[in-house]
């Protein structure tokens, strides 16, 4: 199984990377409510946010959640957990079927990939010199237009593709120059 899906699912809430129940519960091929009561039964596994909290109705509504679990915000029966990196490993102490290990696995190296971009983002020059090679691309294709005179749908999304990817690597060409903020002690 690919690791990105699982990547797509850390959200980061109250300043901590976590996944969320029905992702989770989806991930190790059980329900959700499954996944509850383990927990629930379990609860001195699990003190401390640093472990898994209940997500609020506010939180819920303003992340990227809302939008990406197609509208599950709107309408929750049941506020979902989040579970920290702590709490998804503590997790496989709970769950103790063959897949649940194994997912486990998965998402502890996800956790790892996450963090390792946060904290090692790729070198500016990469982007740069992407950036560059897209222009390139672009501009070529323009020349054949013109002296072709002729644009046939394929290629008019073929640019409305390149134009995209060219925004998103701006965008992303400013995140990576944007200060970070030091870590440490603060006087």
């Amino acid at each position: 199984m690919d690791l990105l899906p699982i990547q797509n699912k850390i959200y980061e809430i109250r300043g901590y990377k976590v996944m969320l129940d029905f992702d989770l519960a989806k991930i190790y091929g059980i329900e959700t409510r499954v996944l509850k009561q383990a927990v629930r039964r379990n609860l001195k596994r699990f003190e401390g946010e640093d472990f898994m909290f209940e997500v609020t109705k506010e939180e819920l509504s303003r992340s990227q959640i809302v939008t990406l679990n197609n509208g599950r915000g709107s309408n929750i029966k049941y506020l979902p957990f989040a579970f920290t990196e702590l709490g998804v490993a503590m997790l496989s102490s709970v769950l103790n079927s063959e897949t649940a290990i194994d997912m486990n696995r998965k998402i502890m190296r996800a956790f790892v990939i996450v963090r390792n971009l946060i904290l090692n983002p790729p070198p500016v020059s990469e982007v740069k010199e992407l950036q560059n090679e897209v222009w390139e691309l672009k501009e070529h294709l323009e020349d054949i237009l013109t002296i072709q005179n002729d644009i046939n749908e394929d290629t008019r999304i073929q640019l409305e593709l390149i134009n995209e990817s060219l925004a998103a690597l701006q965008v992303k060409h400013k995140e990576l120059n944007k200060p970070r903020n030091p870590i440490g002690f603060k006087k």
